[in-house]
């Protein structure tokens, strides 16, 4: 069985493509295409979407990961789970495998051959550490007041009623491998579980899907990466001077992944999330367990999670 090899992009539905289309402006994505049905926002990366929304009443039908080739393509169309390859009729083309997710209801798609485009130049802003304090020198920072500088779709994250028969299917299906499982401190009870794509010695992030338990089945939060720190906070202080959205975590830093975070709703309470400095891993870091303390889920600095978020489900 193949692994997939990425993550490509979110698809949800809403009822007002104006509504969500303003909202993702002002989180930091770029419109593509917009038609009477669907709207596709790309970030500064090579890829041409990352966020589909498509006219309906507000659901999260699912998310896209990359296959590494045409050949591990047709290996994903011979799951129990899948369909045929199709055509994706998407800016850039390309092909696709639906995989049906029946523990938590999604549609799972996985891709391959989408033409990439020409990244769009993204402005670094050059910091003086403290063992490098020469960086930077005659010039002064000034960073621009507007979003954040979105680069990519980087993980999913879901609630679920069942997360071992979650784990077994993403990591039977599509080769994730474990990160960190969450365990309750007092019972031991699997609460939670970290999963990163498995490329071999080719370092990844720490986790391209977290899965949690929870009430209902559906999506926590769609995270995106954007430029660095200064950017996560730039866009933070322009959602709020947007003063249309309600924020909900941040910024701090993760214990488990190391992300600085970010997190709002969009008009329709799915959670996007903006971050930066991932931890990367590779196969020689084995699976680890961990409880589900504050030290491990909360953070290394900031506010603690709203009492609702961990477990909240969006399906």
């Amino acid at each position: 069985m193949p692994n997939v090899a990425g993550i490509v992009y979110i698809r949800l539905t809403a009822p007002d493509l104006d509504v969500q289309e303003t909202f993702l402006s002002h989180f930091g994505l770029e419109k593509v295409l917009r038609t009477d049905t669907k709207l596709y926002m790309r970030g500064t990366d090579s890829n041409p979407y990352i966020h589909i929304t498509e006219l309906g009443e507000a659901s999260v039908p699912g998310w896209a990961y990359l296959a590494a080739s045409a050949e591990d393509l047709v290996g994903f169309a011979e799951l129990d789970c899948a369909s045929e390859v199709q055509e994706i009729d998407a800016p850039g083309g390309g092909n696709r495998v639906l995989l049906d997710e029946d523990v938590n209801g999604f549609t799972i798609e996985v891709v391959h051959g989408i033409e990439q485009v020409e990244p769009m130049p993204v402005r670094r802003n050059m910091v003086n550490w403290g063992e490098e304090p020469l960086r930077r020198t005659n010039e002064a920072t000034r960073l621009a007041h507007g979003p954040a500088t979105v680069k990519r779709m980087a993980h999913a994250v879901l609630a679920t009623t069942d997360v071992e028969a979650t784990l077994a299917w993403y990591r039977g299906n599509l080769g994730l491998t474990c990160s960190d499982d969450v365990h309750d401190q007092e019972t031991g009870e699997l609460m939670a579980s970290f999963n990163r794509l498995d490329k071999g010695e080719d370092y990844v992030d720490h986790h391209v899907l977290f899965a949690m338990k929870g009430e209902v089945s559906g999506l926590n939060h769609v995270a995106f990466e954007v430029a660095d720190i200064d950017d996560v906070m730039t866009g933070h202080e322009y959602l709020k001077s947007v003063d249309e959205y309600e924020h909900v975590w941040g910024v701090g830093r993760h214990s488990l992944g190391d992300q600085v975070f970010d997190y709002w709703f969009d008009p329709y309470k799915r959670v996007h999330e903006h971050n930066t400095d991932n931890a990367m891993f590779n196969n020689q870091v084995p699976g680890n367990k961990v409880t589900n303390s504050q030290d491990d889920l909360g953070g290394q600095w900031g506010p603690p999670p709203p009492d609702f978020f961990l477990g909240y489900g969006m399906p």
